[in-house]
């Protein structure tokens, strides 16, 4: 299967609406793909914390209506990033959407790990409580967000619910971008599964973003590699290479701590 990151540029000079309609446009264009993924938070930017009271929308909104027919018109599976959810009661959650190539929302996941410590997203939004994987014919995805890839044993407990592929859109910062690529790469290893981690460009709520956007086999190995900027990358997927690494080094077998409940 084909997998393709669009790191999409946020740019606070380009309108909400604006930057919807393009990047509905991008994923329009992904019809040689099979899986496509956005960044966290692409509306608005991850750290324009302003404007998240202004842009939140319910699950039926309008981002969900232009990527559920993007998806839909190019025929692909859609992790179309986050956004801010605004919940029935009023509350607010960084909620990624996946759809599919019907252009049914397929699965949401409310991101559990909230940046900040103790100001910005940690005090504006609510916190998921689920781990969520998402079916597809050929594989499982295992979903997390941005400050979730600091927290292994979330993705012990997607790979326990079958996650193949670990799917990490992101809204990073450029000053910590060693740590983005190192624990991208740690997290495909030491969970056996592709990672596909793909972030923002630009800058927005004065934070410069990292970029580079990543797809990792299971071996650790870097299959594409975005730069800083806008861009698009891609890289073909064998959902059979993530079992047959598992046999031939079956180093999940030898756990012994941390365990799922019989």
């Amino acid at each position: 299967m084909r997998a393709s990151l669009i790191q999409v540029g946020v740019d606070q000079q380009e309108s909400v609406n604006s930057r919807r309609e393009r990047v509905a446009s991008l994923v329009r264009a992904q019809t040689a793909s099979d899986l496509v993924v956005l960044p966290e938070l692409w509306p608005v930017g991850a750290f324009a914390y302003d404007a998240f009271e202004e842009v939140a929308e319910p699950l039926d909104g309008p981002t969900h209506r232009l990527m559920a027919a993007a998806a839909r018109d190019a025929g692909v599976w859609l992790h179309a990033g986050s956004v801010i959810e605004r919940a029935a009661d009023g509350a607010l959650y960084n909620t990624a959407l996946v759809y599919s190539p019907d252009g049914e929302q397929a699965a949401h996941y409310r991101k559990i790990h909230r940046f900040g410590f103790d100001k910005g997203e940690a005090t504006l939004l609510g916190a998921g409580t689920e781990p969520v994987t998402v079916e597809l014919p050929a594989t499982t995805l295992g979903l997390a967000t941005c400050y979730d890839l600091r927290f292994p044993e979330l993705f012990r407990q997607l790979v326990d619910a079958g996650a193949q592929i670990l799917v990490i859109p992101a809204g990073w910062p450029e000053r910590r971008r060693a740590h983005w690529s190192l624990l991208a790469r740690a997290r495909a290893v030491e969970n056996q599964a592709y990672v596909l981690a793909c972030g923002t460009g630009g800058t927005h709520g004065g934070v410069e973003q990292a970029g580079h956007s990543v797809i990792v086999d299971p071996w650790g190995e870097v299959l594409a590699e975005a730069g800083p900027d806008e861009e698009i990358i891609s890289a073909e997927l064998d959902p059979e290479l993530v079992g047959k690494t598992r046999h031939v080094f079956p180093v999940l077998r030898d756990r012994v701590l941390g365990l799922p409940t019989p």
